[in-house]
């Protein structure tokens, strides 16, 4: 897909221009049958790993609001450097010498959380993430519900499998474990959420300096709707969707000049898949 092309790109050094392709698809339908039998101990070890360290005038008008809206997103986007790309598909047992101790340990607990095909999908991605979160009381999270992790498979699926690989899943992870050190530095004591007021900051330490028209969007499409807070699962969701999108935008922006050009079925599947 278009999107999944460019970060994939972007991750690899690759380069190319828009295509007109049709549209690929991918099913991530599976159950979970590298999660169901982790035992205490793999769960325990991703703890530890969490604890430490998203024709006429019709025409005109839709043309009209798109370009506003990438050149919101173009301001934005200068205000956030994302984290390397997780580099492209390899076995995950090709372990570098220059690994950390805690990435080996890491390269362990995948080959025993995603089962027999050491690839990770949404549905085991929340059993994953909802059993760590479990041990973690203090984050006062209901855990991760399946279309948050549809949402992050997709925007980190830059090979468009459905699924995570290592190198993808230790991106997620070592983002994830950031961003609840930011949580936990800004939640409410009493709600345990983030009350609106402290979104800004929040969103600042997590490294995004948003434009405010693009910040009172995110407002309404992840806060709670009666009082504006936002929870550790909205949180995260949202964090690793705009992590995603800003990258597709810098692998797409090839001049530097903070602007891309797509056809509709480009726009589509950027939109549609993430």
């Amino acid at each position: 897909m278009f999107l999944a092309e460019a970060l994939l790109n972007a991750a690899t050094g690759g380069g190319g221009g828009s295509s007109n392709r049709g549209s690929s698809s991918s099913s991530s339908n599976r159950g979970s049958s590298g999660g169901s039998g982790v035992g205490g101990a793999l769960v325990r070890g991703l703890g530890g790993l969490l604890a430490g360290g998203s024709g006429g005038n019709k025409g005109g008008n839709l043309a009209g609001f798109v370009g506003g809206l990438v050149n919101v997103i173009s301001e934005a986007a200068a205000q956030y450097t994302p984290e390397p790309p997780p580099e492209a598909r390899s076995h995950y047992a090709n372990v570098e010498a220059s690994e950390s101790e805690e990435v080996r340990q890491f390269r362990r607990l995948f080959a025993q959380l995603a089962g027999d095909d050491m690839e990770v999908c949404p549905t085991e991605l929340r059993n994953i993430l909802n059993k760590v979160v479990a041990r973690h009381q203090d984050l006062k999270s209901e855990g991760f519900s399946l279309d948050t992790c549809r949402s992050m498979v997709a925007v980190m699926d830059n090979d468009t499998t459905g699924k995570l690989g290592f190198e993808q899943f230790k991106y997620l992870w070592n983002n994830i474990k950031k961003w609840q050190c930011v949580y936990k530095q800004c939640r409410s004591d009493t709600s345990g959420a983030i009350e609106r007021p402290r979104l800004p900051a929040a969103f600042k330490a997590a490294g995004f300096r948003l434009h405010e028209q693009l910040y009172a969007l995110i407002i309404r499409r992840y806060a709670d709707e009666d009082d504006g807070s936002m929870d550790f699962n909205s949180f995260i969701g949202c964090l690793v969707r705009l992590d995603g999108m800003f990258r597709a935008f810098k692998a797409l922006d090839r001049r530097g000049d903070g602007k891309v050009q797509m056809n509709m079925e480009d726009w589509l599947q950027l939109t549609m898949y993430s």
